[in-house]
């Protein structure tokens, strides 16, 4: 697979295109370092099409409704299943409807909340608290959650975080410029750990 990620495009209504300049930021923080060659325009596949198997890497965000149909359960289960990796970012209000949506896509699996000393929270950037709070929204703790298929996280699920906020041309939400290498820095390390597992 070539080392580029693109941004899922999902049906019902949610904002999938939210963030526009998070993405972008994110590679070229990623390409400068550590090191990888990602295409600096991320490309945008729909959950239903044989396009997402190009990519080791997809990005999904929004504030909305999510809904896949069977045959998008089935295309992304399959993506998951041979080696591609998803990384879902709960924009606010994201939250309820991929958790439903995911039982069509593993029924017999549950989101688990992942550990502070699972690697993508210590490669190549430490988080001895794990999941880094970028956005405040309502003041809960930031956690992240995955999905594992025999030992491999093939989903990862970071909710009241915003990490993609936080990758955003800092103009967007003035954010602070070290709150905004956090969100880079997390980035970068489930980038990292999603080309190498």
């Amino acid at each position: 697979m070539a080392q580029d990620l693109a941004i899922l495009k999902y049906k019902g209504g949610g904002d999938w295109y939210g963030n526009p300049t998070a993405v972008p930021n994110l590679i070229a923080f990623c390409n400068q370092n550590i090191h990888t060659k990602i295409s600096s325009k991320p490309e945008t596949v729909e959950v239903g099409s044989p396009d997402i198997f190009q990519f080791p890497f997809l990005h999904m965000t929004g504030h909305g409704n999510v809904f896949f149909s069977e045959a998008d359960a089935e295309n992304l289960r399959n993506y998951l299943i041979s080696g591609g990796f998803l990384h879902i970012d709960d924009n606010y209000g994201m939250q309820p409807y991929i958790t439903e949506e995911l039982k069509k896509v593993f029924p017999d699996k549950d989101l688990v909340e992942l550990s502070t000393s699972h690697k993508i929270f210590n490669d190549p950037y430490k988080f001895s608290n794990g999941l880094p709070k970028i956005h405040e929204h309502d003041g809960k703790r930031p956690q992240a959650f995955g999905i594992f298929q025999e030992e491999r996280l093939v989903l990862l699920f970071t909710y009241e975080s915003d990490l993609g906020d936080g990758w955003e041309d800092a103009e967007v939400h003035n954010d602070p410029i070290d709150v905004r290498t956090k969100a880079l820095k997390m980035g970068a390390n489930i980038v990292k750990y999603a080309f190498e597992n």
